[in-house]
């Protein structure tokens, strides 16, 4: 098997991290071996080749997934390609790997979307070149995806609404039913965030004195999460709970609660439980994480694809365990 991994970015975006990206892509594809393939032909190895396209390298999260997506590839004899924008939210860039990965030739594509609408044409796309496609951790939406004809193999992630709902029970529990949250939601219109932060909200819905008193975007990335709270805290100095829609904001959140002299005074919760936040959870700056299991999604979408791929059947809709983290 032969992996390639690439990480796309923007030259007019985070320069030094767009530096390193490259830097780390090009040391990887030195010491990897590849070989390009025909469009809808295998690698010269004989072997399928499988695109991952992820929203994004720069994340635990998609780090983990990728991890699995490997093993799973081992272990079924595929070449793997893995590649990514440098930023989640750069659906553009996202659009342009998928339309030149179809170019140069894959048999099949799993693609966690960094936009539930605008990867619709990319997926009708290899729909048209009879590539099969799994759509891993956000959904597609369902409206643009009938209207287009997009059909895909099989949907890989987590309920990330009963997720949501999991976050508003545990913030109504640990505060007594008193709580004044500040909610740190993910990109407008995308699915995963819509998801959970519907469930949160309907989770609090029947308890009034637990009240949202702000909510905004901060993108799923860390220094948007510290400023946006940080911003947050000025407008209501009385808010004592915070919830992020993924742990990347809410590390953000810790930072600016830092800054303001309030650590241990201001409850966080997140979703994902990665690395980092498991630790602050341990540490008590964190109150609680939802957790998800990225790699089980990246094992379980290749091994679809190549079930797929040989046409054999596929589940339509696979669900991957959630579970709360709290400080053991």
């Amino acid at each position: 098997m032969s992996i390639l991994v690439a990480q796309v970015f923007r030259p007019d975006v985070r320069h030094g991290a767009a530096l390193k990206g490259c830097a780390t892509a090009l040391a990887i594809v030195a010491s990897l071996s590849f070989v390009a393939c025909n469009r809808g032909g295998t690698a010269t190895s004989g072997r399928p080749r499988v695109a991952f396209v992820l929203k994004t390298l720069n994340s635990p999260f998609f780090n983990d997934m990728q991890r699995g997506a490997e093993d799973a590839a081992k272990k079924l004899g595929v070449d793997l390609v893995v590649q990514a924008a440098d930023r989640e939210i750069d659906v553009e860039r996202q659009m342009q790997i998928i339309e030149n990965l179809l170019q140069t030739g894959i048999n099949a594509l799993c693609l966690t979307p960094s936009g539930s609408k605008e990867v619709v044409p990319a997926v009708v796309k290899a729909n048209r070149a009879n590539i099969p496609v799994v759509i891993v951790d956000t959904r597609l939406d369902p409206a643009a995806s009938s209207e287009a004809g997009a059909k895909i193999a099989s949907f890989t992630g987590s309920d990330n609404y009963e997720g949501g709902r999991i976050a508003g029970r545990f913030i109504t529990s640990a505060s007594g039913g008193r709580a004044k949250v500040a909610v740190l939601e993910g990109i407008p219109g995308h699915e995963t965030g819509d998801s959970r932060l519907r469930g949160f909200r309907d989770a609090v819905k029947d308890t009034p004195d637990v009240q949202i008193v702000a909510s905004q975007t901060a993108n799923w990335e860390r220094d948007q999460g510290f400023n946006v709270f940080q911003n947050m805290l000025q407008a209501h100095p009385d808010v004592d709970t915070v919830f992020a829609c993924n742990d990347m904001m809410a590390l953000g959140a810790i930072e600016a609660i830092r800054a303001a002299g309030k650590s241990g005074k201001i409850r966080v919760v997140g979703f994902d439980a990665v690395d980092d936040a498991r630790k602050a959870i341990e540490d008590g700056t964190m109150a609680a994480s939802v957790a998800q299991f990225p790699d089980e999604m990246g094992r379980v979408a290749v091994e679809n694809a190549v079930h797929a791929l040989r046409g054999e059947a596929v589940p339509p809709d696979v669900r991957v365990r959630i579970e709360l983290v709290t400080k053991k």
